[in-house]
């Protein structure tokens, strides 16, 4: 077979060699309480097929998907469906690059070098701040080693973290912080509210960490919040979900941040139903030796032609071993390139119009949805994402519309399970990719879903 490549010959010299019986003795060891029964298994699974077979039973099974891709799609929550060139993924398939891996020799690997040096480049410019490194996992890991390396720099071990940044990374930051020791300050924050994480502040706070534009859309000047953090000893770190929107508004790093960490899936990655995506962190250059990850430098060889070496390993497998500032094993390496090409091909000018045809679009959905009846838009400064308030279950409606054929956006409740006062907030995104044909259907199901459910209700 394809797939079982030993025949029962091969399997019976195989046991003998390791000296047992039959496949059954290897599962010893496990006690019989754990174990299977062949007779009564738990599960239904079809028996074996080809591979046709297969491919055509799970085509079935996909098709009863309904995909970004084959629907008008209007979700965002921290993935965002963007127009990737096809250069994109006709050059990260080139061998040299597609199956390349960490280099632990670096030097003899010129072009990957090369690569993540003009990532880390155009990282830094976006963030407006002075490094980047060679990328991190995803958003959500790039901001628990922010935070991570913010109780390093002040000798702190509180963080306070906004209400309104985004329920996965809190989780993680959650996970990291019950294991390793330190505390959380977590901030309430309901769709269209205001919190005051200044006041929050005091001599134990190593950093605060909110997003912008926020899990809701929203849109915050920083710059008073970098001032109360740093007059406090504490550091600032802008989480930022949607690195397209980079591309109009001012830089984490203009408005005082100290640390970027960022999901970078937005250019030149798909979807992917949730990764692989690809993370960003960018700092200052006086923090530059507590950044985690790599960092890659432009250098001249003994020739004096240009080179490019690894500059920065604080990795645990590299020489720092137990003193390394971070656990990370890898970087994303496939999907920083695929950034870096998208971005290269739209230049400074192609990312500030594309940037700014998204919030163009958004607004005009906004505009379109807050005519409905009962409907209202409560993100009053947003990118391309704003949360709306309906007269009924946002999740009750986002049913109606995809039965209709339209995803209509997420349901707050999805993301803030068990939060109070939260069952009717939708986040709806906008991106390039929505057309006005995209907006109208969006606005024809959203009202037929609130128009049936005020039906429901009087009946």
């Amino acid at each position: 077979m394809r797939y079982l490549p030993h025949t029962g010959a091969d399997r019976q010299h195989m046991l003998r060699a390791i000296g047992v019986p039959d496949i059954q003795a290897l599962f010893e060891d496990v006690p019989e309480t754990a174990r299977l029964d062949p007779a009564h298994l738990p599960f239904d699974l079809p028996d074996h097929m080809s591979e046709a077979e297969v491919t055509a039973r799970l085509s079935r099974l996909a098709r009863r998907n309904l995909d970004g891709g084959t629907a008008p799609s209007f979700l965002g929550a921290g993935s965002y469906r963007h127009f990737v060139p096809a250069a994109v993924d006709h050059l990260i398939q080139r061998g040299e690059f597609l199956t390349s891996y960490t280099p632990y020799q670096p030097e003899v690997s010129q072009g990957t070098l090369q690569y993540l040096f003009e990532f880390q480049t155009q990282v830094a410019l976006l963030a407006g701040l002075d490094v980047a490194n060679a990328s991190m996992y995803d958003g959500a890991t790039s901001c628990v080693e922010a935070i991570m390396m913010a109780n390093r720099i002040t000798r702190r071990e509180k963080v306070v973290i906004s209400g309104a940044l985004h329920p996965h990374y809190r989780a993680v930051a959650e996970t990291y912080g019950r294991l390793t020791g330190f505390a959380l300050d977590v901030a309430e924050t309901r769709p269209g509210g205001a919190e005051d994480l200044s006041a929050r502040l005091d001599g134990d706070v190593s950093c605060v960490v909110v997003q912008n534009p926020d899990a809701f859309g929203q849109v915050r000047d920083l710059a008073p919040l970098a001032e109360a953090c740093h007059a406090a000893g504490a550091l600032l770190v802008v989480v930022v979900t949607e690195a397209v929107s980079l591309g109009l508004l001012k830089s984490p790093g203009e408005m005082g941040a100290d640390v970027l960490a960022a999901e970078g899936q937005s250019l030149g990655n798909a979807m992917n139903f949730g990764g692989p995506h690809v993370g960003l962190f960018a700092t200052r250059d006086k923090f530059l030796r507590q950044m985690p990850g790599r960092l890659c430098g432009e250098t001249k060889d003994a020739d004096g032609r240009r080179g490019y070496v690894l500059t920065l390993s604080t990795r645990e497998q590299h020489i720092r071993r137990e003193k390394a500032t971070s656990n990370i094993c890898t970087n994303s390496g496939l999907c920083a390139l695929a950034f870096t090409i998208h971005l290269s091909l739209l230049g400074e000018e192609g990312l500030a119009k594309l940037a700014r045809l998204n919030h163009a679009r958004a607004v005009q959905l906004a505009e379109k949805l807050a005519a409905i009846p009962g409907v209202e838009v409560v993100t009053d400064r947003f990118f391309n994402e704003f949360t709306l308030r309906l007269p009924e279950n946002a999740a009750t409606a986002v049913e109606r519309m995809a039965a209709a054929g339209v995803l209509g956006g997420v349901p707050a409740s999805r993301l803030w399970p068990g939060a109070h006062d939260i069952d009717n907030f939708l986040l709806v995104a906008v991106t390039e990719t929505n057309t006005d044909d995209d907006m109208d259907r969006l606005g024809t199901a959203l009202a037929r879903a609130v128009r049936d459910s005020r039906t429901e209700v009087s009946a």
